[in-house]
């Protein structure tokens, strides 16, 4: 970069460092997800946003030492343990929650008591995997009665790399072994031709049929939700990064094409790219920031001259997040990053800040200024 894009970054970083030494002191070790009237909302420590604060903590520690981002980080790690020995809450997002925790703390710290926290929840994230139709289960059911057994969705690719690891660690292959299976999934069931996506598959839980797409978040079955693109493309790259199959890097290739066609000027998504005219097309940058992330990482997977063109994708959305939709001057607003939607088709935490948009931007910013290790 030039000296002059170098600059944006290091002003990036520097806002964040401070604004965030403000909002911990509140947030402290718990669990925030939207922020709603310039505070974040907490949740549980159960719900699946749990691990996006504490990994951006870790992204700054690493950079800035600074204890308080450090002990804040290691005692959301520790209230976790009690969503493994209550167990019903466990779903999916094991792969979100414990990578951004305990993978994050092993890999800054060889923490030994933060790896066996990241390998049981590798089993626990394994236990889920439907052997019929070599898919991750979903979520567990919302409501008594409620069968959601056959349920895959897109955001799952992100909690593969916490099996990837684990494989690494224990020499074990099977946890490789069940997180391409469900990668194969997705890539014969989810992306399409064109490179847009389906937010959630459902199957036959005993045969291991597809029975259908659905909406989920996105506005219809055949729209194409912007965040489920972005997790397609991280998530592939990631696939790609730990197994070497050409065919994950061809479909993050594949997707990351699609994403940046539809971007407008200001290189910040829609919430979905396929909307009907009546429909307000709020941003989601939390979309932006994830895919960003991803085109960062498939850069650095393919020859010199091909990878400018994904770098300068990823940098031209980070840079338009940090000077267009940033809330650095505002005292009042806790998020980091503007207008991101979570869920439109049920009126939940649209344009606003969300947790995960913030964390990504931080990655981002952190790969920008020369860091190669993540955390996923």
């Amino acid at each position: 970069m030039s000296v002059k894009e170098v600059q944006w970054v290091e002003e990036a970083w520097q806002q964040t460092v401070d604004k965030v030494s403000r909002t911990s002191q509140r947030i402290g070790a718990q669990f925030p997800h939207a922020s709603v009237k310039g505070s974040y909302v907490l949740e549980p420590s159960y719900w699946w946003t749990a691990g996006f604060w504490p990994g951006l903590l870790w992204l700054l520690y690493r950079e800035t030492k600074n204890e308080q981002f450090k002990s804040i980080a290691e005692q959301c790690e520790i209230m976790l343990d009690e969503v493994i020995t209550n167990y019903y809450k466990l779903d999916h997002d094991i792969g979100f929650m414990w990578t951004l925790t305990s993978v994050a703390r092993y890999k800054l710290l060889q923490a030994e008591n933060a790896k066996r926290r990241g390998l049981l929840a590798a089993n626990l994230l394994a236990a889920r995997f439907n052997v019929k139709g070599s898919f991750i289960r979903a979520w567990n059911p919302w409501s008594e009665g409620e069968d959601n057994s056959g349920i895959a969705i897109i955001d799952c690719l992100m909690n593969l790399p916490l099996l990837y690891w684990a494989s690494e660690q224990t020499g074990d292959p099977r946890y490789k072994h069940l997180a391409m299976e469900h990668a194969d999934t997705v890539l014969n069931h989810f992306i399409r031709a064109d490179g847009s996506v389906y937010h959630i598959v459902r199957f036959d839980a005993h045969t291991g049929e597809r029975i259908e797409a659905l909406g989920g978040q996105g506005f219809a079955p055949e729209s194409a939700w912007s965040r489920g693109a972005a997790w397609a493309i991280y998530g592939m790259a990631l696939s790609y990064q730990y197994t070497r199959d050409e065919r994950y890097l061809q479909a993050a290739k594949r997707v990351a094409h699609f994403f940046i066609a539809q971007l407008s000027e200001d290189h910040v998504p829609l919430w979905d790219f396929r909307l009907p005219s009546d429909i307000t097309p709020y941003r989601d940058t939390s979309a932006g920031a994830c895919a960003a992330c991803g085109l960062l990482l498939i850069a650095d997977q393919v020859d010199s001259v091909e990878a400018a063109s994904y770098r300068n994708a990823g940098e031209a959305i980070l840079r338009s997040l940090y000077e267009n939709y940033g809330a650095w001057n505002d005292q009042e607003e806790e998020g980091l990053i503007l207008h991101g939607t979570s869920h439109y088709p049920e009126g939940k935490n649209v344009d606003v800040p969300l947790i995960y948009g913030d964390y990504f931007f931080v990655e981002g910013l952190s790969r920008l200024k020369g860091q190669t290790e993540l955390f996923w």
